[in-house]
């Protein structure tokens, strides 16, 4: 028997909670600009089949990692594959959720393989470029992505551990209210940085779209530099973030 799909509205209703998509910290960017819409349609018809929330955040998983692995192509062909398949990550990370809500399937083992996947296509993806960079000159590029993923990494890890420590200390999941530092110097700096997004780099999404751009700027030029110079930047934008970030949990009260 043919199961009818749901009406769009129904669907968005259960599985598009405003709370979520309008939480500061809950919604990337891009989902709340155009891919929720492209993921509804998708969920629409996801939900009449067998497929569980976990197999779909798996597959979000292998298109992370594999955007790190297309972008090690050499040329305008790896870095469009590996743009392509960050928004699949994207897409695969937004429908995941919305068929656990329609379908209610929740497992812990989802949220934790969900997490791990973003650990690993954000580190994938820096490790590609540095062997994209490295590529006809210096290994050192390599020791430059590998560098970066690991700051990526941090980035990502100081933000979990809030909620580890928390835990750990019989303490409720920080609110966002809980995340504004005391410390008026560094509460201007963070200001500054939501003011002028350069953060935004440390994001697999957002530095598939920026290697594109500078692949297509080797291809102009005759050589890999402005892929090499982008993949400097955001190793140092990445650091100062880490570095910026700790600053900012310690002076808040996510941790009291």
């Amino acid at each position: 028997m043919v199961v009818a799909a749901p009406a769009l509205a129904e669907l968005r209703e259960v599985c598009q909670p405003q709370a979520k998509l309008q939480s500061r910290n809950g919604e990337h960017w891009a989902g709340r600009l155009y891919m929720r819409r492209i993921s509804l349609r998708t969920t629409r018809q996801l939900v009449r089949t067998s497929v569980s929330p976990n197999t779909l955040t798996w597959l979000m998983v292998v298109c992370g990692v594999g955007a790190g692995a297309a972008l090690m192509i050499p040329g305008l062909t790896g870095a469009v594959l590996a743009a392509v398949l960050f928004q699949g990550f994207l897409l695969f990370d937004c429908v995941d959720g919305e068929v656990a809500r329609w379908k209610r399937q929740f497992s812990t083992a989802g949220v934790y393989v969900d997490r791990l996947g973003a650990y690993l296509a954000d580190a994938a993806l820096m490790i590609g470029a540095g062997v994209r960079a490295a590529r006809g000159g210096s290994e050192l590029w390599v020791s430059v992505g590998l560098a970066t993923a690991l700051g990526v990494v941090l980035l990502k890890a100081s933000t979990d551990l809030v909620d580890v420590a928390r835990a750990r200390s019989g303490m409720a999941p920080a609110d966002e209210e809980s995340t504004q530092p005391r410390s008026q110097g560094i509460a201007t700096a963070r200001r500054l940085a939501s003011i002028f997004k350069i953060h935004r780099v440390t994001n697999g999404i957002e530095a598939s779209l920026v290697l594109l751009a500078t692949a297509v700027a080797d291809a102009a030029v005759g050589d890999i530099g402005p892929t090499r110079y982008a993949l400097a930047a955001i190793a140092v934008i990445t650091w100062g973030m880490v570095v910026a970030h700790l600053a900012s949990i310690l002076s808040s009260s996510r941790l009291r």
